[in-house]
């Protein structure tokens, strides 16, 4: 009886902060109290940053180092990166919301590497700036429209934004590109954006785009689908808005028929595949 009563105790402890909204369960820190959390690269790729580098380019926005509590009220939330990145006080880690083979050793909550004693090592960094533009998110509404950052106006060199879509267990992801505009680039290595049909960039490669030429819709399958866009040092464009929709889960009798699109047809784009979350 006390061991029952001591386990009861300790699940509501873990459990008093969560709850459902709009049917998706959620914790009960939302988005506005870890707003301006974000993740950047170094403009040569990832896991090239010092510590005092990381530092610069927060700064340089006018942020910080985002502390672990940060970070975890953020991941709280949805926010989820498979990318180590320096945090506040030469702390390195990375957020993780859905765990996965190749990502968090199949655990959930800060991935932890702790206190680097050599702050030359090299990795990502993440960033703490409430004011800065808006650079992904996470959405859980049935529908939505988002941009690029300062849309329409052009965006920044040297930005990195990962938007992470959750929907209700069972529903899709319709996604429609409304305008579309990257640099041109035949091979899509400097301005673009990738699309996973996955909670994160590492499964379920759809594609990258870039360019101008508007990209086809595009649909999930499953409830999940992670966007990042990535700008270089370099010439900027228009940027773009796209939209989603919730589609309501396939009848019985259509199961098999797989009406997922990619943009074959766009003369900058590079294919990948859906794969089954």
């Amino acid at each position: 009886m006390i061991v029952l009563l001591y386990l009861f105790i300790l699940l509501w402890e873990e459990t008093q902060g969560w709850g459902f909204k709009n049917g998706i369960f959620h914790n009960s820190i939302w988005l506005e109290q870890a707003a301006g959390v974000y993740h950047r690269e170094a403009r040569s790729g990832k896991y090239k940053l010092t510590y005092a580098e990381a530092k610069a380019v927060c700064e340089f926005e006018g942020g910080h180092l985002a502390t672990y509590k940060q970070l975890e009220a953020a991941r709280k939330i949805g926010f989820h990166v498979c990318a180590a990145g320096w945090m506040a006080k030469g702390r390195v880690g990375y957020p993780i919301v859905k765990p996965g083979p190749n990502c968090g050793f199949g655990k959930t909550g800060i991935i932890d590497y702790g206190i680097r004693l050599n702050r030359s090592e090299r990795w990502d960094a993440y960033c703490h700036n409430p004011h800065a533009k808006e650079c992904g998110g996470v959405f859980t509404d049935p529908k939505r429209i988002f941009k690029s950052p300062g849309f329409p106006n052009e965006y920044d060199d040297n930005q990195v934004c990962y938007w992470h879509i959750r929907l209700k267990y069972g529903q899709r992801i319709h996604l429609s590109f409304l305008d579309f505009d990257l640099e041109d680039d035949p091979g899509c290595l400097a301005d673009y954006v990738e699309i996973y049909d996955s909670y994160d960039d590492v499964h379920g490669f759809v594609g990258r785009y870039c360019g101008d030429e508007l990209p086809e819709d595009i649909i999930s399958t499953g409830n999940v689908m992670t966007l990042k866009f990535l700008s270089d040092a370099s010439v900027t464009a228009g940027g773009f808005q796209i939209k989603y929709v919730a589609v309501d889960p396939v009848p019985k009798s259509s199961q098999g028929k797989n009406t997922s699109t990619t943009s074959t047809g766009s003369k900058n784009f590079l294919a990948g595949r859906f794969s089954h979350l």
